[in-house]
């Protein structure tokens, strides 16, 4: 869709609320400014929705399972409906598994924990870390970037025939790119990986706030994805799927709730029973709060409608890209070519610029938040760079002073709740940057570029 065409279109649907919309920052030019914060694919702003959900049920905050009194039974109640409204927000099998976590990374990190002996698991180097690195007691196998959605699916299939055909298999996959806001072919890759015998596990952390995620439509095993980048505050994720190797393994933690029944033995040592419901890998006293908060977005983003939440997403890509693209000195990193689908995600560099003092002077000049650096995703943004994607570097900015050339990339990522001033700043600012250069002096502090005083 052209700017021009969403523009037009009166079925764009308004920012969502979210909280923070109105917070001015100072510039170090002088004066205030309202924050545009563009950094979504890190932590996205809670919507004010959630919020007043979670601050109405506050004063009837109680522990969950294990209570006789009313506060006690209200907070299970609202807890394990919230794990309904999840499930049908995924589109969740009968038999699926709704598990709590404490973000994707501690979802994929259980799942890890979970696999059968010899599982083989196949992990693209384009990964975020949270799904790249989990499975150190697995027989991994890391697969090159592809340029195309067809290369990624041949690459997947001609390691997956390579495989041993008995033993069990996973394929792990992002819905979304973190980097570079890319769609993946997760429906494609989902049946090369069941054509060969494989399960398949999406990272759904960077598509579930801007695109529906439906485990049945998409045919994979597991979906994964946090609270924090889909407008619900405090620390909650979220593994859903298939039951039986979950079922089938020790606890991802011991201790209180997992267990159905604990009885010494004769010998001194204890017997246990474990659930064999979510609650096996639930051990402890749950996040409610954060629980109950991703089902308050889930319910957000269903009655908003995804159709118009997509539309206006796709305008402010637009928007962005038609900007930068304005600007020779503007390279948009991408693996599927320029006209790939992506969410609101975008990273770019910018010539003759280290990438940390460009967003150090978004911010201090222009009130601009976005993100520098490697993004936790260092294979795929060195290959991007077109560096070697073996080289380390670190997740924040390298010590390279301003001015001088750096190995990192600047995000720009927005969503459901971004005005449309917040991305007409950044393009002026982009813009103004390059022509213009920075009104402020920088220098380099801990890794970071930060104003001089």
């Amino acid at each position: 869709m052209s700017v021009s065409t969403a523009a037009a279109d009166q079925s764009l649907c308004t920012p969502l609320p979210v909280l923070g919309r109105d917070v001015t920052v100072p510039l170090v030019t002088g004066g205030e400014v309202t924050y545009a914060a563009l950094d979504y694919a890190a932590s996205a702003p809670a919507l004010q929705r959630v919020w007043d959900d979670v601050a109405a049920y506050a004063p009837y905050y109680g522990s969950v399972h294990r209570g006789a009194g009313y506060l006690s039974q209200l907070s299970t109640d609202l807890f394990e409906n919230s794990r309904v409204t999840v499930a049908e927000f995924l589109g969740c099998r009968e038999d699926d598994q709704v598990i709590f976590t404490r973000s994707t990374t501690d979802s994929l990190n259980l799942l890890a924990a979970v696999l059968p002996a010899d599982c083989q698991v196949f992990v693209f180097e384009t990964e975020h870390h949270a799904s790249l690195l989990p499975w150190r007691d697995a027989r991994v196998t890391y697969l090159n970037a592809p340029r195309t959605h067809e290369e990624a699916v041949q690459t997947l299939e001609r390691a997956l025939a390579d495989r041993d055909p008995h033993g069990p298999a996973l394929v792990c996959v992002t819905g979304a790119s973190n980097v570079t806001g890319e769609l993946w072919p997760v429906r494609e890759l989902a049946a090369a990986a069941h054509a060969h015998g494989a399960r398949i596990v999406l990272d759904a952390a960077q598509l579930a706030p801007h695109h529906p995620v439906d485990i049945q439509d998409l045919d994979v095993d597991w979906v994964a994805f946090s609270g924090h980048k889909l407008y619900a505050p405090f620390g909650s994720g979220v593994l859903a799927g298939r039951a039986d190797w979950l079922q089938g393994a020790e606890p991802y933690l011991a201790g209180g709730g997992a267990s159905r029944k604990v009885a010494r033995r004769a010998d001194g040592g204890v017997d246990v029973e474990w659930h064999d419901s979510a609650a096996r890998h639930e051990a402890g006293s749950p996040n409610v709060i954060g629980v109950y908060s991703i089902a308050s977005a889930c319910k957000a983003l269903t009655e908003a409608g995804f159709d118009s939440l997509v539309a206006r997403e796709e305008y402010l890509i637009g928007k962005v890209r038609e900007g930068l693209a304005a600007v020779p000195e503007v390279k948009v990193l991408s693996l599927f070519g320029d006209d790939a689908p992506r969410v609101g995600v975008l990273s770019f560099v910018v010539e003759g610029w280290n990438s940390s003092h460009f967003a150090a002077a978004l911010s201090a000049e222009y009130g601009i938040g976005v993100r520098d650096g490697l993004f936790c995703a260092h294979p795929l943004v060195r290959t991007l760079l077109g560096s070697d994607p073996q080289t380390q570097g670190e997740c924040g900015a390298p010590e390279a002073a301003p001015g001088e050339k750096s190995l990192n990339a600047i995000r720009v990522s927005f969503g459901a709740g971004t005005p449309d001033e917040h991305v007409e700043r950044f393009v002026r600012a982009v813009t103004e940057l390059v022509r213009q250069g920075a009104r402020w002096n920088y220098r380099t502090e801990g890794g970071r570029c930060v104003p001089a005083v």
